[in-house]
């Protein structure tokens, strides 16, 4: 399918400021400016990832208010053309960075409100993720609440029907519910499940960090301002202007890639490549690896010094190793959430169903070539689980008051911010 599904919603006059124009970050001031992101990251015990579709744009996937975004081409009387499928796009470098900085317990959640799929195709876990908007490759049961992730594009959008039926087995037999897309329309109701998370991680997080998102779309741009009003910090990647950057105490401008890329050099991080498409449904509980500052904003302007040492934890677990904790050296203080905030899995569950119901592992595709539509997940259906069962998985503690005082979250809907 085109990756401009954009085209497949309903008619919505208002879609907001197109086609603002974009800054840069002068070299010297992008350096310094990631030198303070970095201390702020390095300082941060509750990190919440906010991201919009800037970051996939190097994936060939457009964005819709950019200089060559759909809704300013659109604006234009112009009509996009792609050549990029959401099957053969791949997760960008910060995507990858994601991945790795959950694996180190570093970053505790992600909400989303892109589409595309390349956040749950990357690798990151369904259970630290709110997809805010749905996903392409996600189909619901509208019975028992089951999800299945294909390996191609669902046929439909909207919460429509797609004709797929529920596999589910319970004490008397299959489900049999009837499947549906995941994907919004103006005006629905956003997911119960994902946005009772984002609003508990958000309140939660003692540093919300935005990437590629203007925050014109509410609900999901008005959630960094919970982490605001806490006392946490904001920080905004993003080449356009955004909703609240006179909030921020950071502002970057700045391509996501690079300000990633230079983050995660400074910090001693590698960035993990993608090896093709890798579902996993929850992570296992990490201990946050103490991270040491290596690199200065000399050393930023020059590339990075030739001979980097790893600051990250010798025996530092792998994500496949399900009950390994990572182990610290430094305070006590490092190994938990000063906020009570816990990660609240105790193993990694990456497994598919095929079409006779036998469960089989899933893995990374060795090949280099692994961003072609012939790369799938050998067309096997993926059970995420229901959203009561993710709902009940998670350890962040709920501040029920504050919830009741801004209103419930299941009954907010997807639409443009007006102010």
């Amino acid at each position: 399918m085109s990756v401009n599904y954009a085209a497949g919603l309903s008619d919505y006059d208002h879609k907001g400021k197109c086609g603002l124009p974009e800054k840069y970050d002068p070299a010297e001031v992008l350096a310094e400016k990631v030198s303070q992101l970095a201390d702020i990251i390095c300082e941060s015990q509750h990190l919440v990832v906010h991201t919009g579709a800037g970051i996939s744009t190097s994936a060939g996937i457009p964005d819709f208010r950019g200089p060559k975004g759909v809704w300013t081409l659109e604006q234009k009387g112009e009509t996009p053309h792609f050549e990029t499928t959401f099957e053969s796009a791949c997760p960008s470098p910060t995507h990858m960075a994601l991945v790795e900085l959950e694996r180190l317990g570093i970053v505790k959640y992600v909400i989303s409100q892109n589409v595309d799929g390349l956040h749950v195709r990357s690798g990151f876990p369904r259970d630290k993720l709110s997809e805010l908007h749905g996903n392409m490759f996600v189909e619901q049961c509208d019975k028992c609440g089951k999800q299945y992730v294909r390996d191609t594009v669902v046929p439909t959008m909207a919460l429509n029907l797609t004709g797929g039926q529920c596999t589910q087995v319970k004490a008397r037999g299959r489900c049999r519910g009837k499947l549906r897309d995941t994907i919004l329309d103006w005006e629905d109701s956003l997911p119960e499940r994902d946005l009772t998370q984002a609003d508990e991680h958000s309140r939660s997080a003692d540093v919300a960090l935005v990437m590629g998102s203007s925050l014109q779309i509410v609900p999901s741009g008005n959630l960094p301002l919970l982490t605001k009003k806490r006392g946490g910090k904001l920080v905004i990647i993003n080449l356009q202007p955004s909703k609240h950057d006179k909030h921020a105490d950071l502002r970057i401008h700045g391509y996501v890639d690079e300000v990633m890329s230079m983050m995660m050099n400074q910090l001693g991080i590698d960035i993990p490549k993608y090896t093709g498409p890798t579902v996993v449904l929850e992570s296992p509980t990490r201990l946050r690896v103490p991270l040491k500052r290596e690199h200065t904003v000399n050393n930023l302007l020059n590339g990075g010094p030739q001979d980097r040492k790893d600051t990250i934890l010798e025996n530092a677990d792998d994500s496949t190793n399900s009950g390994q904790k990572i182990k610290a050296e430094e305070n006590e203080e490092t190994k938990t959430d000063n906020l009570g905030v816990k990660d609240a899995c105790n193993s990694v569950k990456i497994s598919v169903e095929t079409d006779t119901d036998t469960a089989v592992s899933l893995e990374s595709s060795s090949s280099n070539n692994v961003c072609h539509s012939s790369q799938s997940l050998q067309k096997t259906e993926e059970r995420i689980t229901t959203n009561d069962t993710l709902s009940t998985k998670q350890d962040v503690k709920h501040n029920s008051s504050s919830q009741h005082t801004d209103g419930s979250v299941a009954t907010k809907r997807l639409k443009l911010d007006s102010d």
